[in-house]
This record gives structure tokens, C-alpha cells and sequence, in this order.
């Protein structure tokens, strides 16, 4: 606070009062929550972010240096304490020099100020502001030094000995670094943060998901170097892309990353609309930098974002598809196929093999017409694969149990199945055929007649968890023979009754087909919950598979030269024949073996947005329609009002806000603070700009490159800037303990993914394998156990320890404690801001996680096996030699300690080595 009013005095000084730089962040933090942009709290009608003319003005600030706590404002019986003499000064003098407002300076364009030719713009920007307080900045670090600097901000990694010796020059060090995967790497783990990437759904029951294909996506996008504009509009609307490809639906999972919930007893539209809310406030923090969701309970209390303005961002998002309950073991629709490039060659591979033996077995097929003409099965074939059991051997009147000897069988929520029976009733009730719980609610199939349709049951929990579905129609008393498949999709069109050949339209009653059935009851014929059957009940049969159609009719006696060649192919397979299966199921394999990955769609129409009264799901105040916030340049006419215009817009010249949001977080990555301290707010309660010209200069430049991230990241480690000291003198300190004005470089310590990837990398231990699935490196063993019950945490074993931590498995309610021990975030919500601390738990994660434990180890022994064991594993570590009084301590230690291992783990805990130079 210090440095920040010595820079407004020193400002005032020099440019007179200006309402943004000095009027602005007084009244948003003292003024706006009572006479700000919010008609919901303001007092007394008074609004002093806009102006309220001279009078009001004057009468204002009467009331600010009122003497009486009754008439001060902010208001003492509040709490409030009484401006500053130095605020109340700066108001004074700005209404003595015309009280002229301005637009909050983040929603004016930015402009490129001039920069002479020859210097480097950062340097120029930033030594002009470092002239003006009176500041040196500090001349350039050690070369060792900046190497380790250089890779861990490109990188993530240390440089190995390789990259010590290489000798190449500064420049040439900084394109290859750019132009290597560990910098996809690097850059991809911030946007994972900001994305909300996670490997389970959130809240109670933390269900898995499956969305590292996405992660691909973004891995491939920094390897490609793909332009940012592109790169927005492929994450927020890829699918309204004119014929998009696959890779373009595949980038919309970013806004299927958010938290979802299958806990039982929730509304369903409630949380669906929490999850259309966090797409809006996820929108609004990464590329608007602004709080949107502080209104959408009410107006925003501090910027110009009414809650219609909320709502009709919201709109952007109301169109898609989806439940609020969801499936809690695996993806939720809509999702798609997403294979690696191995598995669609294998793929395409796999389905020439099957057209090519499709071919032969037609044209064999055709050959044996004939010999299908002249089979006959016996009248009471069915088709034997995955034949689960058949009762042919007599009538079932309703009073018959359990079938025996069928209790083991496993048929769950994802398992196709064909139940088939023949009845013969007066009734227009009864169970027909049932695995499960013998009672109406109970867990399990079954099959009924209900008021003379037919009914079929998969329930879980009957309150919430399954589908019940019947037939439109009742059917006529009398003998029916009864067919259901299901092809395990959880889908209600997966379904399909038959009644005496004949498909029947079904209705359905109850559908959330989303959790696991167990149960080991046994089959029941004529009973199975609900009324008992009367009449009698043949030729009942369970496949554990859906069967086709050709094979439905079949056995209905509906197409006897079906029956016949189905028959006939069984009892004597042709070569060809045989061929065609083979292929086709290890096609359905490899494809069932292919990961998806939950994407965005839009079905126009489906609902309509409103205003939520007080946020409230259900209290639908006046309608809205996709629009981007008032107080901004709004969508031209030739955009749609979809998220495709919405990307579009975001990416436009004419927007003030996405570069200069996106450049600021960039900063924040290589400075570990941004230009704008306050990352995820450009609002008037975020921090004023202390290098405005240096942001607006860069914004430009980024928009004005074709928004080329590298382009971006060259010019600012190319800086002299970045290339200084981090050495801090007491001068420095005392005038600028957060180096804002950036006379020196920062010491940070590193990120929790930085620590640990060192440690590997420096070992030997590190495997850079480039994408794929999570795994599940060493944590503490039952910490699953303890805190949520059920299946413990299983580490991986092999190279799935020693990924880089990019790859870790995310669960959110219990997230990889080494990483949570190091501030990353929980992955529960958008996250933009770099947290960092020093805590003593940090110091006992170094010394004795497994990680670490074997990092040292395997460091100890590189370390033996050199001629100079203590530089060996210096440079490894910190990317220099040691001293000579460091050489004596480490040597000392190993003396004392008789293993180089320990020497490593001392190496591996120092200050240095989890801090950047």
C-alpha cells in the first residue's frame, strides 16, 4: 500500500489528478458498494461511479470530511474507517480541476505507444518507469544462473549437463527451448488450471471422467504454435465451425471440464444450470478478466456488469444438451471417439481387414443360397452365443421361483442383454421374468405386465437411479411371445419390445440409466417384484447380448429363411464366415478400447434463458438472449448470436480486454506476478496498472503477430529485463519489496510441478513421454481410504511413477497431496492466479516422499559414478559449480552420512534448488 501511494504522488505530481490512476480505485474501495453501479444496495439514491454533477460532487465530499461520525462518509456506525488526508486530497484537487470521469481504463482499446528504434520495447517501458522513481536497475545475472532461469520458465525443467555445455548462444537457446514439447508442457499445466481439468467430476461422489484427449489437444496446440484467436474459438465453439473437424470438437471439451455431481436426491435443473453458470464465469476470468459472476445474484456492486449482462453471457451456453444428474463412471453425453493417432491407424487397418472379409463372405454367402433352402433347424433353435439359460421343459403358472444355478450371473447397468418369454394370460398384471430383488422397488431387471403393457425395470435405487420404460399400448389377452434388447448404451433408443415379431413404440417413465447394478438374485420366471403372474409362461430365454434383428424375427417365426441361414451358419461356420467374426470382433474391440472425450453442442431451441430472480435456478425473472456485457463494444451484425459470435467477438481488434488479459497472465508466468497483480480482475477492485504503456504496447504486438504466443514469449525473455540479477539491495527492498517496478529479478520459489519434474529430471528418473492417460505416481498410502471411503489409491508402477507431474491423476475431493502441499489449485473452479507460500510441511514433502526419496537415490549414485561427485550433483540441481567452502560442507556431510544419496537429498532440500534465480 506504501509503494502504491507513493506512486500516485509521484504521479500527480508530475501528470496533475486523473479520475482512473488515482480517483478511481479510492471510490470503487470505499464508495461503490453503497453508491456504486449496484441499484440493489444503493443509498439514498446517490451514484457517485458515474457523475453526479457539481453539486453532488461538493456535497459529497462535505459528507467525507465531515467531522461528525453520524454524517462521515464511508459511514463510521458501519464500520468504516475515515479516509486518508492524502485520498481526501487527491478528490479535492480532481473536483477543483473539473471532476472529469473517465471509462475504467481496461475497457478502452489499447494502445502501441511509440518506442525508438533499437531498444528493446519491454526495456523501454520499463526503464522510462524506473527513471521515474529514481530506481537502477541491476545488471545481468550469471550466465548459469539465466540458463536455469531460462529453462525452467520455457520448460518447467531444469537444464540437464548437456544443456550446460552446449554453448550455443542466447538466442539460439530460446528457439530451441520454444520450439521443444517440455514448453507445450509448461504452458499447457497453467491452462489446465484455468480450464478446470480433473480426471473425476467433483463434489460428493467424485465419479471418474475420461478427458485426456482434450489435454492432447492443448498439448498439440503449444507444439503447433497455434495462434491464440484460433485457439479461443476452437475451445468455446469448434462445433458450430463450419464442417468441424474432429480435433475441433474435440478442443470444446475446455467447457466440459467443469465440475458435475451424480449425487442421489439432487434437482436435476438446479445443477444444470450451476454448470451453464460456470462456463459463464469461466468465459468472463479467462479472456474478459472480469467477475461476472458477482452478478448474478444481483448487479455487479463495483464494475458497469448488470445481472442482465450476466444472464445473457449465460445464454451463450443455455443450449447444450445435458443433464445436471450425470453418469458418475465415465463421460456424460455429448461426447464422441477421440483415438490417438496409433489407434486410428490401427483402426483404419482393422476396418480395410473387415471390408475385405465382409467381401469374400458376401460373395460366399450368395453361394450357399441353396444350402440355407434346405436346412431345417430344430423347431426349437435359438441362436447360441452368449446364450445365458433357456427354460423350454415345461409351463410357469406364476407360483414357480428361482431358476436355479443362474445367481452368479452378472447383468448391470452397461450390459446388453434380450430377455424373451411367451405368456399366455387373462391378466393384465404380473411379473414375466426377473434378476433381481424380489419386491416392486427392488434393484435389478424385470419384466411385468402393467395395466396390459409391457413393462421392463433396470433399477439401481428406484427413487433415482434406472429406467423404467413400457409399451404405448396395452396388448390383447391371450398368448404373446415377448422380445427385449438392449444394446448397453444406457440410452432409452437402445432399447427395443417386441411383441410377437412386431417393434412396439415405447413410452418412457423414468430415465437416469446412470449407476452400477450388483446383485446376485437369481432369475425368476412369473414373479420378481410387484403382482405375481397367472397364466403360463414358455420359452423363456436371456441372452447376454442384444440380439439382431434379422435374429429377432427369426425366433419370432417371423422370417423363416432368416432362421434357416442363421441356423445353418451356427451348426456349420465357412471358413469365410468364421473370418468375417473374427475380424469384426477384434474391430469392436479396438473401438470399445478408444477413448472419448466429452465435447460442446448446441440444439437451438431446446430452452429459453431468463433472468434468475436472486440466482435462484427456478426463479425465472424476464427473458434474455445471448449478448456480450452492455458496458463493452458489442457483436457486430454479421456475427451470430451463438458461442461462435461470442468467440469471434472476444477475439476481435475492437475488444479492449482478451490481449491484454491473456499477455498479463503470460507475464505472470515468467515473472510470477503479473503487470496486473490481480490476474482474474480488470475491474475497478482490480489493481490500477503501474505499467500500462508496457501492457498496452505488448497486447497490441500480440493481436498485431496473428496472436503468436512464441512471438510473445521471445520478446520477453529476450529482454533485458528478464536477463538482470535477482540480487536485492536494501535500497530495493525498501522501495519495492514486490520488484513491481521490476529493477531486478524476482526469486520465486518454483511451482509444485517444477520441484517435483526437477527432481526426476535431475536424477535420470524423468520420463518424457509426450501425452496420453493420467497416471498415478507415489502418495501417501490409505489417504483415499481415510477420507472418502471405498477403493484405495493404487499407484502405477513403472514409467507411470516418474511422468511429469502434468499427467497426474486429479481427483478432486482428495487431489495429489504433494501438488495441493505446493499451492496448486484444486481443480474444483477457473483458477488464473499463481499462489505460492513456504510452509513447514513443504519441507517435510522434500525429505521424505517417495518421489524425492528416489530421486536422491538414484541422483547419489550418478553423483558416485563421477569424478567430482559434489559438482556433478550442483550442476545437475542448480545449473553451476559449487564453491569451494560448498564443496567441504557436502563432502563433510558425506563423511558423516556415508552415502552420496543423502548429499542429494541435501542438494535437492536447499533454498536455492526450489527457488528460480
Amino acid at each position: 500500500m506504501r509503494v502504491f501511494i507513493l506512486t500516485i504522488t509521484i504521479a500527480t505530481t508530475v501528470c496533475g489528478v486523473e479520475f482512473n490512476r488515482d480517483i478511481r480505485p479510492i471510490l470503487s474501495d470505499r464508495c461503490y458498494a453503497c453508491h456504486g453501479p449496484d441499484n440493489g444496495t444503493r443509498k439514498g439514491n446517490f451514484r457517485i461511479d458515474k457523475s453526479p454533477g457539481e453539486e453532488g460532487l461538493k456535497k459529497a465530499l462535505t459528507r467525507i470530511v465531515s467531522s461528525n461520525k453520524a454524517l462521515r462518509m464511508p459511514p463510521a456506525y458501519m464500520g468504516h474507517q475515515a479516509l486518508k488526508p492524502e485520498e481526501v486530497d487527491l478528490i479535492r484537487k480532481w473536483i477543483e480541476s473539473g471532476a472529469k470521469y473517465q471509462q475504467h481504463w481496461s475497457f478502452i482499446p489499447p494502445e502501441r505507444g511509440n518506442v525508438p528504434a533499437g531498444i528493446h520495447p519491454v526495456d523501454y517501458f520499463v526503464r522510462n518507469r524506473l527513471d521515474r522513481e529514481s530506481l537502477r536497475q541491476n545488471p545481468k545475472a550469471s550466465p548459469e544462473a539465466l540458463i536455469r532461469r531460462l529453462h525452467l520458465d520455457l520448460t518447467g525443467l531444469p537444464p540437464s549437463l548437456k544443456d550446460l555445455a552446449s554453448g550455443e548462444t542466447y538466442q539460439q537457446r530460446v528457439d530451441r527451448l520454444l520450439s521443444s514439447r517440455p514448453y507445450a508442457e509448461r504452458m499447457a499445466v497453467r491452462w489446465l488450471e484455468a480450464a478446470r481439468y480433473a480426471d473425476t467430476n467433483g463434489y460428493q461422489t467424485d465419479g471418474i471422467r475420461d478427458m485426456w484427449r482434450w489435454r492432447d489437444w492443448v498439448l498439440n496446440a503449444f507444439v503447433q504454435n497455434m495462434p491464440f484467436d484460433k485457439f479461443t474459438i476452437e475451445q468455446l465453439a469448434g462445433d458450430l465451425l463450419p464442417n468441424p473437424s474432429r480435433d475441433q470438437l474435440v478442443a470444446t471439451g475446455f467447457h466440459r471440464n467443469h465440475r458435475t455431481t451424480a449425487e442421489g436426491g439432487i434437482i436435476d435443473e438446479e445443477f444444470r444450470v450451476e454448470y451453464v453458470a460456470d462456463r459463464a464465469e469461466t468465459t468472463a476470468t479467462v479472456w474478459m478478466g472480469l467477475t461476472a459472476g458477482c452478478a448474478r445474484c444481483h448487479d455487479h456492486k463495483y464494475d458497469p456488469i448488470l445481472q442482465k449482462d450476466f444472464y445473457s453471457l449465460f445464454a451463450f451456453f443455455n443450449q447444450v444438451p445435458e443433464r445436471g444428474f450425470v453418469h458418475n463412471f465415465g463421460n456424460e453425453e455429448p461426447y464422441i471417439k477421440a483415438p490417438t493417432q496409433e489407434m486410428q491407424l490401427k483402426l483404419d487397418e482393422l476396418g480395410l481387414l473387415l471390408a475385405r472379409s465382409r467381401t469374400k463372405w458376401e460373395k460366399k454367402d450368395t453361394k450357399l443360397q441353396k444350402l440355407y433352402e434346405k436346412f431345417q433347424p430344430a423347431s426349437d433353435w435359438l441362436p447360441a452365443d452368449e446364450l445365458v439359460f433357456r427354460h423350454t421343459g415345461g409351463e410357469f403358472t406364476g407360483e414357480d421361483g428361482a431358476v436355479a444355478g443362474y445367481e452368479q450371473t452378472k447383468l448391470t447397468y452397461t450390459d446388453p442383454f434380450t430377455f424373451q418369454a411367451r405368456i399366455d394370460t387373462q391378466e393384465r398384471d404380473g411379473a414375466i421374468l426377473s434378476k433381481g430383488q424380489d419386491y416392486w422397488e427392488g434393484t435389478g431387471h424385470s419384466l411385468h405386465l402393467v395395466d396390459g403393457k409391457i413393462r421392463l425395470h433396470v433399477i439401481m435405487r428406484w427413487t433415482d437411479l434406472g429406467l423404467r420404460l413400457e409399451t404405448a399400448k396395452p396388448i390383447t389377452p391371450g398368448e404373446h411371445f415377448i422380445q427385449v434388447t438392449y444394446d448397453g448404451y444406457r440410452k432409452p433408443s437402445g432399447f427395443h419390445i417386441f411383441v410377437d415379431g412386431v417393434e412396439q413404440e415405447l413410452t418412457v417413465l423414468f430415465n437416469e440409466l446412470c449407476w452400477p447394478i450388483e446383485t446376485k438374485e437369481p432369475f425368476r420366471i412369473g414373479s420378481g417384484g410387484g403382482k405375481r403372474f397367472k397364466g403360463t409362461i414358455r420359452d423363456v430365454a436371456v441372452w447376454k447380448r442384444a440380439l439382431t434383428r434379422d435374429e429377432v424375427m427369426a425366433v419370432a417365426g417371423k422370417d423363416d429363411q432368416a432362421r434357416q441361414r442363421l441356423a445353418y451358419l451356427e451348426a456349420n461356420p465357412p471358413q469365410e464366415y468364421a473370418a468375417f467374426r473374427t475380424v469384426r470382433a477384434d474391430w469392436q474391440k479396438h473401438y470399445e478400447s478408444i477413448p472419448t472425450v466429452m465435447i460442446m453442442k448446441d440444439d437451438p431451441g431446446i430452452r429459453k434463458s431468463f433472468l434468475l430472480v436472486r440466482g435462484a435456478y427456478d426463479q425465472h425473472g424476464e427473458e434474455v438472449n445471448a449478448a456480450v456485457p452492455s458496458a463493452l463494444p458489442q457483436l457486430s451484425e454479421d456475427l451470430p448470436k451463438n458461442r461462435l459470435g461470442l468467440a469471434r467477438w472476444l477475439m476481435d481488434r475492437k475488444n479492449p480486454l482478451t490481449a491484454r488479459v491473456t499477455v498479463n497472465r503470460f507475464w505472470q508466468m515468467i515473472f510470477g506476478t503479473g503487470l496486473i497483480k490481480t490476474v482474474e480482475d480488470f475491474g475497478s477492485q482490480g489493481e490500477w496498472p503501474i505499467h500500462q504503456d508496457l501492457l498496452d504496447w505488448l497486447a497490441v504486438e500480440f493481436m498485431e503477430s496473428g496472436w503468436d504466443v512464441k512471438h510473445l514469449m521471445r520478446l520477453i525473455v529476450t529482454s533485458e529485463t528478464y536477463q538482470v540479477s535477482a540480487n536485492a539491495t536494501p535500497e530495493l527492498l525498501n522501495r519495492d519489496p514486490e520488484n513491481r517496478f521490476l529493477a531486478r529479478a524476482t526469486r520465486l520459489r518454483l511451482s509444485s510441478e517444477e520441484i517435483r519434474d526437477q527432481a526426476l529430471a535431475a536424477s535420470g528418473l524423468l520420463v518424457q513421454k509426450f501425452g496420453g492417460p493420467s497416471v498415478k505416481p507415489y502418495q501417501p498410502p490409505g489417504l483415499w481410504n481415510e477420507l472418502a471411503g471405498g477403493k484405495d489409491y493404487e499407484p502405477d508402477t513403472g514409467e507411470g511413477l516418474y511422468r511429469r507431474s502434468l499427467y497426474t491423476y486429479w481427483r478432486r475431493t482428495i487431489q495429489p497431496p504433494a501438488m495441493i502441499t505446493f499451492d496448486s489449485p484444486t481443480r474444483e473452479t477457473c483458477s488464473v492466479r499463481e499462489n505460492r507460500t513456504n510452509t513447514p510441511l513443504q519441507a517435510l514433502n522434500l525429505m521424505n516422499d517417495q518421489t524425492y526419496v528416489e530421486a536422491a537415490h538414484e541422483l547419489g549414485k550418478r553423483m558416485e559414478a563421477s569424478q567430482n561427485p559434489v559438482e556433478y550433483g550442483m550442476k545437475a540441481i542448480l545449473a553451476r559449480n559449487p564453491t569451494p567452502e560448498e564443496v567441504q560442507l557436502l563432502t563433510d556431510a558425506y563423511h558423516r552420512l556415508g552415502k552420496w544419496e543423502h548429499v542429494a537429498s541435501i542438494i535437492l532440500n536447499l533454498d536455492e534448488a526450489v527457488t528460480k534465480p
